[in-house]
């Protein structure tokens, strides 16, 4: 049987590791000791994962060919691996510039116990060329093996969506690549024999790489196309998602709708293939006038809802404003990357008092991201405006007439609500 180490177990690792420890020997590999500890508890704080389904996998060791996953953040627990697949983040830095620490220190844990016949595989988003041009160079020099001799590599890009109950890791189609054609085979035959929506043998690790930036880098135009349309139809004040709705009956138009585009995947992978493309000379227009567009709606949301407070006469300065939601999509309580602090900073200018009402956020993480205070109970305290900026199930069902002050404003970004006063 297979030994499979998988570093970082975050919301792509986790499942991952779990799906694979249904019928391999796992350690799932993480720096993060608070985490290790509670996901051995069977917890999982990202709600990938539900308790009963980790605690069907956890086992306290390996015995004879006994199957399951061992959760650590010791090194030598996982030396005596055959596969090590990394699927730590990818982000970019202040300044929208990939940032591969994350990728570098988890290549230089993995060097420290490679060894000949081992097989690396990358899950984690990059720009093509990555894996062979940055990754690898820090195996070689940290384990002293030389690739494509002593050891291996794949690349397999991850296609988590989080929050999602219905299009899990094991029925998602896995694209696969290996730095040989017999190694890829090998990588293919490994998520084959776990992922039952089957797989995509690239020819290359390159293809696999550019195959997964594009796939996030075309939602994130389309969706700035929308976010477009939405900014002209206000402005000839017409129900943009009336329009939408019309269009949508033609078979092959494409459903995107206007929002806050954040995350870890679609706001941010654009930049990837943007930074490798301006490396080798061309300068892309169209995806980075898609990021501009799309990073540009918190500010735009912010002056709708000022300008919609203006119309009615409400005083903006030291207005009461309720803001519903903080994490980056719905039904979620992933905070990283969320453009609703675009919204809450922007409005932050306007000299308003904001309170944040989020029942799936963690607070501490809010606060330890972005210096935010947010709650998770329902205010008791009556507003000027509302701003639904989630599309919480909770938000659904909530009575926001008992929140609102007389006249007072409800601004719908998601555009879900019956009776609000505006939304994007």
């Amino acid at each position: 049987m297979e030994k499979i180490a998988v570093i970082g177990l975050g919301y792509v690792g986790l499942p991952l590791a779990r799906l694979f420890a249904t019928q391999y020997q796992v350690v799932g590999f993480d720096i993060n000791k608070t985490r290790i500890a509670e996901l051995n508890s069977g917890n999982d704080k990202t709600l990938e994962i539900s308790d009963d389904v980790l605690k069907a996998v956890l086992v306290a060791d390996f015995s004879d060919e006994q199957a399951g996953l061992i959760c650590s953040s010791t090194l030598t627990d996982i030396a005596d691996c055959s596969y090590y697949i990394i699927t730590v983040p990818t982000p970019v830095d202040k300044n929208n510039r990939p940032d591969l620490t994350p990728l570098y220190k988890a290549s230089e844990t993995v060097g420290s116990v490679l060894k000949k016949g081992d097989i690396v595989v990358y899950e984690s988003t990059v720009y093509p060329g990555a894996t062979e041009e940055e990754c690898i160079p820090v195996l070689e020099r940290v384990s002293g093996l030389v690739f494509n001799v002593d050891f291996f590599a794949g690349y397999s890009p991850e296609r988590i969506n989080p929050g999602d109950k219905e299009h899990t890791v094991e029925k998602i189609l896995k694209v696969t690549s290996g730095s040989t054609p017999e190694i890829g085979i090998k990588v293919d035959a490994l998520y084959k024999s776990v992922i039952t929506a089957g797989t995509h043998l690239a020819p290359t690790i390159k293809v696999a790489e550019a195959a997964k930036v594009i796939e996030n880098s075309q939602r994130d135009i389309n969706i700035a196309f929308v976010n477009e349309l939405a900014k002209i139809f206000n402005l000839l004040n017409i129900d943009t998602h009336a329009v939408l709705e019309a269009a949508g009956t033609k078979w092959n138009f494409l459903p995107f709708k206007p929002g806050l585009v954040g995350g870890h995947c679609i706001g941010v992978d654009p930049y990837y293939l943007a930074q490798k493309a301006q490396e080798v000379g061309y300068h892309p227009e169209i995806i980075l006038a898609g990021r501009r567009l799309n990073d540009s709606m918190g500010e735009y949301v912010a002056s709708q809802v000022i300008k919609t407070m203006l119309r009615k006469d409400i005083k903006v300065n030291g207005a009461e404003i309720l803001i519903l939601g903080i994490t980056f999509k719905e039904n979620c309580p992933d905070v990283r990357n969320t453009k609703m602090v675009d919204v809450i900073k922007a409005l932050e200018d306007y000299n308003v008092k904001l309170t944040i009402y989020d029942p799936w956020a963690n607070p501490v993480e809010v606060m330890h991201e972005y210096g935010l205070t947010a709650k998770n109970t329902i205010p008791t305290q009556k507003f000027d405006s509302i701003v639904l900026g989630v599309a919480h199930n909770e938000f659904l069902a909530l009575d926001l007439v008992s929140l609102k002050k007389e006249n007072a404003i409800v601004y719908d970004v998601k555009g879900i609500l019956k009776d609000a006063d505006c939304k994007l």
